[in-house]
């Protein structure tokens, strides 16, 4: 993640509860890759994580959280892993509170 995403810092209790919240599916092949260029994936991520796992309402603001993750992981990184994609969302829209034990 630091390296590929240019991250600085990684909150590794973060990172791991999210992993934890995602049970054995993040294991799945196809379901630990988020695809980006999916418009039903990105409308699953929406509803199922960013609205019903982190409380959000729907709005346009989720729409640009979800574009921006695509964006910083990049076009030609086919590997978009779906902890590291909710990580970011969870960090860009300053929701680690729900993670919070």
């Amino acid at each position: 993640m630091t390296e590929k995403l240019g991250m600085k810092t990684i909150d590794d209790k973060l990172l791991a509860a999210i992993a934890k919240s995602q049970g054995p599916a993040i294991f799945r092949e196809d379901a630990k890759r988020v695809s980006c260029g999916d418009k039903v994936e990105l409308a699953r991520v929406k509803n199922n994580f960013l609205i019903k796992k982190l409380g959000m309402k729907d709005g346009p603001n989720l729409d640009a959280a979800i574009k921006k993750v695509c964006e910083t992981f990049g076009s030609s990184n086919r590997n978009k892993y779906r902890v590291i994609f909710y990580y970011l969302l969870t960090k860009n829209l300053r929701k680690s509170s729900v993670f919070n034990s």
